[in-house]
């Protein structure tokens, strides 16, 4: 019996040698290319390098809205933009305990919240971006296993995550030296005005927010150790096209429900969704997202604002 397990060592030992320096190759490759924007800004945290005095949180409308660089030169603090891309509050704050694992918590968070902020979805968008830093990170896998995209194979197996993920492969090899996609987080859209709301919500009854127990149970525990803390955090509603405003039925509800908790843990609520640039179609590629040019626009907005409550 010993002869045979040694046997079956002997003969699985080299692959499991090979898998694992193949594992670890490729995901260093991986780390090194800029084939996806959230891997550049996972790298960031993970090396240490997005320590900053303002940390712009949320998802794409925080990534797409919000330019640090702007905020950085009007306000003399270092900013870093931290929005993940497609995704509710829980994922927005897995990264926040990642940054602030790895670097000193900031003076300030600005938490950009919008319709879906307080909802959770089940299918893990963007899984790619996990690839790099999945295998054995107890984090990534409490945050991560229980949506729709991974099994538990992927995060304990070398290579195996990799099986159904060959189109980003083939992408690092395309293209090994491809560009930067953000600039500290930020990614402007050089984008015009699509039609793609106006065919979406064709034919379509008005969207109604859904809201998950468990997400507004964890975003006011977020707002409690922010306290704890000493972090000033900013709650802020970004510029949204009126007519997309418009399509969402009970908007007022979550726009008076922003309004409480800011008023209950005595935060500041910074609310545009009435800023001139919600009626300008040509500063929007569509009903939620502000182009570079309307971003732009309205962080040099927002840093002004800013400075001028803070010099109050």
């Amino acid at each position: 019996m010993k002869k045979f397990i040694s046997k079956i060592v002997f003969l699985f030992l080299p692959f499991g040698i090979l898998s694992l320096s193949l594992d670890i190759y490729v995901s260093n490759q991986l780390r090194k290319s800029h084939i996806n924007g959230d891997i550049e800004v996972w790298n960031d945290i993970y090396d240490g390098k997005a320590g900053c005095e303002i940390a712009i949180y949320g998802s794409s409308r925080a990534t797409r809205h919000i330019n640090p660089l702007i905020l950085e030169d009007s306000l003399n603090q270092t900013g870093y933009n931290f929005g993940i891309d497609g995704h509710h509050f829980e994922m927005q704050y897995f990264r926040h305990t990642e940054f602030t694992k790895y670097d000193q918590p900031p003076k300030t968070i600005i938490l950009s919240v919008d319709i879906f902020s307080l909802g959770r979805r089940y299918d893990l968008y963007n899984s790619q971006q996990f690839l790099p830093f999945m295998f054995w990170n107890k984090t990534v896998y409490e945050y991560t296993s229980d949506y729709k995209g991974y099994s538990s194979l992927d995060y304990f197996v070398p290579l195996i995550r990799y099986i159904g993920n060959g189109e980003i492969i083939h992408s690092l090899i395309k293209n090994p030296n491809s560009p930067q996609i953000n600039q500290k987080g930020f990614k402007g859209m050089e984008r015009t005005w699509s039609d793609d709301f106006v065919k979406a919500k064709m034919g379509k009854d008005k969207y109604v927010i859904q809201y998950d127990a468990a997400t507004i149970s964890l975003f006011h525990q977020f707002i409690k150790e922010c306290k704890d803390t000493g972090t000033e955090l900013i709650l802020l509603y970004t510029p949204e096209y009126i007519d997309g405003q418009n399509f969402v039925e009970n908007r007022n509800v979550l726009i008076d429900l922003y309004k409480n908790i800011a008023q209950e843990y005595d935060l500041l609520y910074l609310d545009y969704s009435d800023d001139e640039l919600c009626y300008q179609k040509d500063f929007f590629y569509n009903g939620e997202h502000l182009n570079s040019k309307g971003a732009d626009l309205f962080t040099k907005k927002l840093a002004s604002d800013l400075k001028k409550l803070r010099t109050e």
